[in-house]
């Protein structure tokens, strides 16, 4: 069953609003549209994110269960959003090729998650007085 995820494995990472009780199984998609359409969200922070663990556009993709071609576009759009580079590049060939995050990316990534953070604790903060009343979560 290449290509096909497991019903159990979440497509990208989701931030829990909670650690415990009905709120801890619901979790926050966040995803910021800038004025042209282009976003940053929790697919591009986890792709950005692979690409840093394993130095490669191509294994990255392997590891989110997408093509190379989806994963290169995702990060093309990204690299047209920024002035500055997120990652650095080396053509494959005899000696490998790669990817690498640049101290830009890095920055930005950290900065997505710790949006998701606050994010999550403010939707905790709002849905705490109505976790009694969920049906069945």
């Amino acid at each position: 069953m290449k290509g096909k995820r497991k019903e159990t494995e979440p497509a990208v990472r989701r931030k829990a609003i909670a650690a415990d009780g009905p709120l801890s199984r619901a979790s926050l998609r966040l995803r910021v549209v800038f004025p042209d359409g282009r976003q940053l969200g929790p697919g591009k922070a986890d792709l950005l994110e692979a690409i840093g663990r394993t130095g490669s556009i191509s294994s990255a993709a392997r590891e989110l269960e997408m093509s190379y071609r989806r994963a290169w576009l995702l990060v093309d759009e990204l690299g047209k959003l920024f002035k500055r580079p997120l990652l650095t590049t080396a053509a494959g060939g005899a000696h490998g090729g790669g990817a690498e995050l640049t101290d830009f990316g890095r920055a930005l990534i950290a900065a997505y998650r710790r949006i998701e953070d606050r994010a999550a604790e403010a939707v905790r903060a709002e849905l705490i007085v109505f976790e009694s009343d969920l049906d069945d979560v």
